[in-house]
């Protein structure tokens, strides 16, 4: 998506590793948001970090600017709570640069997981192009997880024999600092770090700035004064004159230092510089609740780059070595994905989305296990642990790196799960540490079970899946477990009756159609697990249970429009029976937070996870259609001007969007509903719009998907940043699932099979993701072709919707031999890495 004018106001990119933390690219071209330091840091800068171009003419006049565009937030100066002299009332920040002279035309072309800023103006000889990334490589999370922001800036020159000096430019943010030349015969490089801290110390950190042009200029330090001192001197020095080294014996505070590049350009031939911005910042610790040992000290874990890296330098000179291959394969994923062909919406949505894995909401651990906040607030996460139930919808990581995924699964069990199987749907740090003692979440629990199952599916790690089948069982089972004091399923007829603690943070009494799907889809999926490793007593088990469960649901939860929640609103007997008297409301003698017969968004969330997983029918086909309809309309707002949300406010004024719950005229709405009723949340939102995509009501969920986009215009908000609870929120990434949905992706490594049936007609491209490989389904007529652009397929069948007889097919170029039955090709041995092509 391209950005200009007032769409770049909100724009921030986030350039960082998994799990490193980001450094965020501005609209306008400012470093931002420096989010490094083991937790967020919304709003930040650090000092006068900025990139600098110069044009030095060959009759001696010169022309310097910052890189970057007009400065488009307050003029006035941002609230900043301050009794000091800066903030509102003080104008922007001097340290913003956007007082120095800068670009007047900018153009952000936002591609995650590349950037690229085009910079023009009529006083400059030149279009300079600034592309920014960092390494994302599906199935590669090592060269993903790099701390590091890369940069590629491109001159192309109007005028011939120009000599252009682009110089970066970024503050020590470490106390007692000192920055040091680092000698390489290939790259300029310096970096920066405390003199007073070792690298074990809690609070060590260290960055570099390095530059592929071993000749260019550099200072170790700016100028030392006071007032603004340091920045008039470099100013002055850049724009009239030349960078020379300054170099002090005694370390400093807040120092900054540069290094730069230079070249004599002419029209024919564009100039390219790179640079590399790096950091360390080795060693995290619980902030948040803290945990201490005997020494009152705080318990320590490194984070896993540091496991990689032994620091800045070693990282940041990494990544110009192997620039190459990382931009290639970074450019091959971006390609990929952003040369689907469906709705530019929903692009947009999978890949903004995508940024949350770079950013502070993202941790890697020692030993690179992956762990999730639900978002992150200004200066800290937003609720801990790689929560269940939010996480639960996320589908990007399960398919681009599926070894995080299923670590995850492994934590899962080996830390949150106790004897009886109760799941505590969030992880502590450091890993074994006391969890928060809070009532088990039945939503997170059984997508669980959904998602080791998806996970084995995807991978064909059969081994994995009988490692943890007593786990999966266990879990499951709590449902009736005589232990489980919340009495989900106690008759064990598969029906949910009673107190179920879910994602929107309180209680349901009662069986609700959400939950019920979801218990639904676990006990299918454990019956299918159960199958193939042959335990048929735990498949009839969980099959005969399912069958009940979804025979009651369908006689009893569908009202005739659509699914909704059977629970006595009158009947205080629950709250009584669960010792939870803050359900009760004594004035107008009603239970709270109920969804009764509401509308609501993820009444059939169940069936979303097994369209995509390939479980079939949790609820009656023709019943789910035409609750449907019906949630398009009620559910589905083209504006919001008129409607009453008291809730967080997401989504305003002629907005549109889905809200979490509607109640039609006629229905009984409860006094004080189901928390975030009136809200609407990108990721419910996303999970709504991919289920009617599967089900046939692809315009209907096109307009879900473009509601939510048109939100995150640049303008009124950040396109990498949809919000829920706090920023980068996790659970927009079900956006991802759209891609399996359209595609009509099966998946079946256990059995090499894979499969396709586009939702679309006609020529169509779309990526497709496996544990063991990735690429494009390509549709053209007459043709179907499986390219692999990393790994390699080992396949026994390939499924392909209203298949026409195959006339030929080739395996890498090679004819291969098969059998067709209707859509099913039956393969002989067929191991592919780079094309299989089908010719109908």
């Amino acid at each position: 998506m391209k950005y200009r004018t007032n769409h770049l106001k909100n724009v921030i990119f986030p350039l960082g590793g998994i799990g490193t933390g980001c450094i965020g690219l501005a609209g306008n071209g400012a470093l931002v948001d420096w989010e490094i330091f083991n937790r967020p840091n919304k709003g930040s800068l650090n000092g006068y970090s900025h990139f600098a171009i110069k044009a030095e003419f060959p009759d001696g006049k010169s022309v310097a600017k910052v890189l970057q565009g007009d400065y488009l937030d307050n003029l006035i100066g941002k609230y900043e709570k301050s009794t000091g002299h800066y903030g509102y009332g003080y104008g922007p920040s001097s340290k913003t640069m956007s007082g120095f002279p800068h670009f007047k035309n900018v153009l952000f072309d936002g591609t995650f997981p590349i950037a690229k800023i085009t910079f023009t103006d009529s006083d400059f000889p030149a279009k300079v192009t600034l592309t920014a990334f960092n390494p994302f490589i599906p199935l590669d999370a090592d060269n993903s997880s790099i701390p590091s922001a890369l940069f590629e800036i491109n001159i192309k020159s109007f005028v011939d024999n120009v000599k252009y000096t682009v110089v970066l430019s970024v503050c020590n943010p470490f106390e007692s600092s000192i920055n040091t030349k680092i000698p390489h015969s290939q790259y300029t490089a310096v970096q920066m770090k405390s003199s007073t801290k070792k690298q074990t110390d809690k609070d060590y950190g260290d960055l570099t700035i390095a530059t592929d042009c071993n000749h260019g200029p550099y200072q170790e330090y700016w100028y030392r004064g006071d007032w603004q001192d340091p920045v008039t001197t470099f100013w002055r020095e850049f724009s009239d004159g030349t960078i020379d080294n300054r170099h002090f014996d005694s370390p400093g505070n807040a120092d900054t230092c540069s290094v730069g590049a230079n070249a004599i350009v002419n029209t024919s031939a564009d100039k390219v510089f790179r640079f590399a911005l790096s950091w360390n910042v080795p060693n995290n610790y619980n902030y948040w609740t803290p945990s201490k040992n005997e020494n009152e000290d705080d318990i320590l874990w490194k984070n896993y780059y540091a496991t990689l890296f032994s620091d800045s330098v070693e990282s940041g000179i990494y990544c110009l070595n192997n620039w190459n291959t990382l931009f290639k394969k970074t450019k091959r994923f971006c390609r990929s994905l952003h040369s689907c062909t469906l709705d530019k919406s929903v692009i947009d949505a999978i890949s903004s989305t995508l940024s949350v894995l770079k950013t502070p909401t993202v941790l890697r651990l020692q030993d690179g296990t992956f762990y999730g906040w639900e978002g992150t607030a200004e200066l800290t996460g937003s609720c801990e642990g790689t929560c269940t139930h939010v996480w639960s919808y996320a589908y990007a990581l399960c398919f681009l790196f599926p070894n995080l995924e299923q670590s995850l699964r492994n934590t899962e069990f080996q830390y949150n799960t106790d004897i009886n199987g109760r799941m505590y749907f969030r992880t502590a740090l450091p890993l074994g540490s006391d969890h928060v003692i809070q009532p088990p979440c039945v939503d997170g629990q059984m997508a669980t079970i959904i998602k080791i199952y998806r996970d084995w599916k995807l991978t064909g790690d059969s081994d994995w899946l009988r490692e943890n089948w007593d786990n999966i069982k266990k879990v499951l089972e709590y449902a009736w477990n005589s232990h489980n004091d919340y009495e989900w399923d106690k008759d064990k007829d598969g029906v949910l009756e009673g107190r179920q603690h879910h994602t929107l943070d309180m209680e349901l009494f009662g069986p609700s159609s959400w939950l019920q799907g979801m218990y639904l889809c676990a006990l299918k999926a454990a019956a299918e697990i159960a199958d193939y490793l042959g335990d048929e007593n735990k498949k009839s088990e969980y099959t005969s249970i399912f069958k009940n469960g979804y025979e009651w649901t369908k006689e009893n939860l569908f009202n005739g429009k659509y699914f909704f929640h059977k629970v006595d609103l009158q009947n205080k007997a629950y709250t009584e029976h669960f010792n939870c008297a803050t359900y009760w409301n004594e004035e107008k003698g009603q239970l709270k937070y109920q969804i009764g017969d509401g509308c609501e968004i993820d009444q059939m969330l169940g069936q979303w996870h097994a369209n995509i997983c390939g479980l079939g029918d949790i609820f009656d086909r023709k019943q789910r259609k035409i609750a449907l309809q019906n949630m398009v309309k009620n559910n589905f707002k083209r504006s919001l001007r008129n409607f009453t949300n008291m809730w967080r406010v997401f989504a305003l004024n002629d907005e549109g969007g889905a809200v979490m719950c509607d109640y039609p005229e006629g229905c009984d709405k409860p006094i004080i509903p189901i928390p975030y009723c009136e809200e609407c949340m990108t990721g419910f939102e996303y999970s709504f719009a991919g289920l009617l995509i599967s089900e046939g009501f692809i315009a209907e969920g096109l307009d879900v998907v473009r509601a939510i986009r048109d939100r995150y215009d640049g303008e009124k908000r950040n396109p990498w940043n949809e919000i829920e609870c706090g920023n980068n929120y996790a659970r927009p990434m079900a956006s991802f699932a759209l891609l399996p949905i359209f595609s009509g992706f099966e998946f079946n490594m256990p059995k090499k099979h894979m499969g396709f049936s586009p939702v679309l007609s006609g020529d169509f491209k779309c990526m497709w993701n496996l544990g063991c490989a990735w690429g494009d389904f390509i549709v053209t007529e007459n043709k179907y072709r499986i390219t692999i652009a990393d790994g390699n397929l080992d396949l026994k069948s390939i499924a392909i919707g209203n298949l026409n007889l195959v006339k030929r097919l080739r395996v890498d170029g090679k004819e291969c031999s098969f059998t067709q039955s209707d859509n099913m090709i039956f393969l002989e041995n067929t191991k592919a890495k780079k094309e299989i092509l089908i010719e109908v």
